[in-house]
């Protein structure tokens, strides 16, 4: 969902940082090879998702919802020499996709692929974290943020895709519509927790950034 005029955001897109030819390639075969490409991050949220990164400079980052590994790619752009990016996912199908990009970028022995549920991997991970991505199933999304919370380090960063999730956050709920309930309990669970602040930024379908408070 666009909210400036289109041709205002391909202004933005034009004088924002240029897509690497890696993630040109990787969006290439996504839209030939895989369903639903449009869950692609893309070239302006992952300039996004590159520079905050690069601002937040992580050691260790955890990404639950890995897709065909695009954003992947543009989070460990701002990761330390020496860190390491866990991604996870549930689909079997897409993880040597997954890993034949990770290998051909200057990355690839430093991220970690996970397969299975998110809920029963995040707590056998052995490590703190300073940034994590959440851009997975809707639904779940106020019990991922139940288990990463007390692995995010304090100054930590946790972004969320699709917290406007087409604007259907502000319409009438469906009885049967859960993505959007889970959606809208998120955004008020970031909203009220005091160990946290955040802003929701409303880029493409809604980009939340929050911080983990130090005390």
């Amino acid at each position: 969902m666009h909210f400036i005029p289109e041709t205002l955001d391909n202004y933005v897109v034009a004088h924002s940082e240029d897509e690497p030819k890696l993630l040109q390639q990787l969006t290439r075969e996504t839209y030939q090879k895989i369903l639903q490409p449009r869950m692609l991050s893309g070239h302006y949220q992952g300039r996004v998702l590159s520079i905050i990164s690069k601002l937040v400079n992580p050691k260790n980052v955890l990404e639950i919802g890995t897709y065909t590994g695009y954003s992947a790619l543009c989070l460990v752009e701002g990761m330390q020499t020496s860190g390491q990016l866990h991604t996870i996912d549930i689909n079997e199908e897409l993880v040597d996709f997954q890993r034949k990009y990770f290998d051909k970028s200057a990355y690839g022995n430093q991220i970690i692929q996970h397969l299975g549920n998110a809920l029963e991997i995040i707590p056998k991970l052995d490590k703190t974290f300073d940034l994590i991505f959440i851009d997975a199933d809707k639904e779940n999304y106020p019990n991922y943020f139940k288990v990463i919370i007390d692995k995010l380090k304090p100054g930590g960063i946790i972004l969320s895709d699709n917290v406007l999730w087409s604007g259907k956050v502000l319409e009438d709920l469906k009885p049967d519509d859960m993505d959007t309930k889970a959606l809208i309990e998120y955004n008020k669970l970031l909203k009220d927790d005091p160990r946290i602040e955040t802003v929701i930024l409303p880029i493409r379908d809604g980009l939340t950034i929050s911080r983990k408070r130090n005390s």
